[in-house]
């Protein structure tokens, strides 16, 4: 375990001079300590790296054998001539009858067929859409602020207080919030819920059916996430209603889940396709702003107040072979890892009233630590998955060094290159402090991490959905090709961490829609702090 102070990191910062007092004309600074994230490989689990490396020892007999009867054919039948081989194959089936010959053919085919009929079905998408609202609803920080000052329901330490986290969050000045935030009267009703809810889950729905020309009532499956507005009837039945969809859909409604239920619905939807071969998925990941604003004055509950802005997308699946050519991505891997055994992740993230009996979502001075633990043992899980051989085998010796042989000085552990492993990369955006550590930690380039830092500071943390406007940076940027493997990684309450890959199918053109068309030619910001 590490000890405390290996957990802060310390940071200059109001550099200046002394206007009056006693210590007037001499350089003043303060020093702002922060939690870090704790180093992902200096404690892994060998039991995390078991649970990815069962694939590889579920085929280790073909890439054991495969390779022995290729060589040893390739012997035998590179010492003969064509005419040779012939005759051979020739006298070796002479000495069957008809019938022999038929049922050893039929038991081919069978066999063939049992094994193409029993391979689980290639999941794509399709395609997605993410809503971005109109400018009705952007706001600057300062707008932000004033608007706070306006509902009357915060004092002057509160809202100094988010105007410290704002400056410092990564958030630009176009993020978008529901006005209601500045009125006095209570905003966390059922009527602005299910507003908010209709506008960003209607705008992203209406723009996906749009691009995938497919009609509401061709969709079998349906799986929406919310996590903190839960109305009677859900919000799938209201999409049900509002686009009169089929009778006999399957409809789930996740709730509760935190920012990392976009990839558990995605999870969900995997599984009903396998289930029901030929048909469509829509997967619906969002959360409501205003519905759960906080009003008090706890300042581990007022972070979300400045982190959280509106945000949807909807995804199109599809297990039918033939989309195959007109999908954008066919789905390869889901890690799923969840630490609510343990009580410190379970209350990282905790909604609860303060004393003033104000709905909050308290977060946990403990939630960079249990955060790092969590997406530490699902990039473990997911290595051996993904990761060339030769990152694999110098990961597990550097493990087996430490855990076996460490003495008191043991190497310093091995991080492996996930670059190797995947072209683009679109981490859950956050926060800045979180994307910062990500990217020390995983020693990933200023490059990889754009998509995520350009999502944070233009929609600012948009919960579940974040990772999709991260890969809509990406096709805007135009910058997937064929081939290429995408990662998304998000995490959030419980505490969970998710890892979704992607395989592209065909090379990603500049969209005529999307969050990014009038604002894409600005990223990244040369010179921004935020960058």
């Amino acid at each position: 375990m590490a000890r405390e102070h290996d957990l802060l990191s310390t940071e200059i910062v109001n550099r200046g001079i002394e206007p009056t007092g006693p210590d007037a004309g001499s350089m003043t600074f303060s020093v702002r300590v922060r939690r870090r994230l704790p180093e992902f490989v200096n404690s892994v689990n060998l039991k995390y790296v078991r649970l990815g490396y069962h694939y590889l020892i579920n085929h280790g007999i073909y890439l054991a054998t495969v390779p022995v009867l290729l060589l040893v054919f390739g012997a035998e039948v590179g010492s003969l001539r064509r005419e040779e081989v012939w005759r051979r194959i020739w006298d070796s089936t002479v000495g069957y009858d008809l019938a022999t010959v038929v049922a050893f053919l039929a038991l081919f085919v069978f066999t063939l067929s049992v094994y193409f009929l029993s391979r689980p079905r290639s999941i794509y998408l399709v395609d997605f859409a993410c809503y971005k609202p109109n400018d009705d609803y952007k706001v600057t920080k300062h707008e932000f602020i004033e608007l706070a000052r306006k509902s009357g329901k915060f004092d002057e330490a509160s809202l100094e207080f988010q105007k410290r986290i704002l400056d410092s969050s990564g958030l630009g000045d176009e993020t978008y919030v529901p006005k209601s935030i500045g009125s006095p009267e209570n905003t966390a009703t059922m009527k602005e819920g299910r507003a908010e809810a209709s506008a960003v889950i209607f705008g992203a729905l209406d723009e996906l059916f749009e691009k995938t020309r497919l009609r509401p009532k061709d969709v079998s499956v349906l799986v929406l996430n919310c996590s903190l507005f839960n109305p009677t009837p859900s919000l799938s039945a209201m999409i049900i209603n509002h686009y009169k969809m089929r009778g006999n859909i399957l409809s789930f409604n996740l709730g509760g889940m935190g920012c990392s239920a976009g990839l558990i619905a995605l999870d969900l939807a995997r599984d009903m396709l396998q289930a029901n071969p030929n048909n469509y998925a829509l997967v619906v990941s969002t959360e409501m702003v205003g519905f759960n604003w906080y009003p008090g004055k706890d300042r581990s509950m007022l972070i979300p107040n400045c982190y959280f802005r509106m945000g949807c997308s909807a995804l199109l699946l599809s297990n039918r072979r033939r989309d195959s050519r007109r999908a954008k991505y066919s789905l390869e891997h889901i890690v799923r890892t969840h630490k609510g055994a343990d009580d410190r992740s379970f209350r990282s993230i905790y909604q609860e009233e303060d004393s003033e009996k104000h709905k909050g979502l308290k977060i946990s001075k403990d939630l960079v630590e249990v955060g790092g633990d969590a997406i530490k043992t699902n990039i473990t899980t997911l290595g051996p998955l993904v990761l060339p051989f030769s990152e694999q085998l110098l990961f597990l010796s550097t493990l087996v060094w430490k855990t076996v042989l460490g003495g008191p000085q043991p190497p310093k552990p091995y991080i492996p290159d996930y670059k190797l492993a995947f072209e683009h990369f679109c981490m859950h955006a956050a926060s800045k402090t979180v994307l910062d550590e990500l990217q020390r930690n995983l020693k990933l380039s200023d490059k990889n991490l754009e998509a995520s830092r350009a999502t944070l500071h233009r929609f600012g943390n948009t919960s579940s959905s974040s990772i999709w406007y991260e890969l809509a940076y990406l096709e805007a940027k135009e910058r997937v090709k064929r081939g290429d493997r995408v990662w998304q990684l998000s995490f959030g309450s419980g505490f969970k961490c998710n890892s979704v890959v992607w395989k592209s199918l065909r090379r990603s053109r500049r969209p005529e829609t999307g969050p990014w068309v009038d604002c894409i030619d600005r990223y990244p910001m040369q010179g921004n702090r935020d960058f």
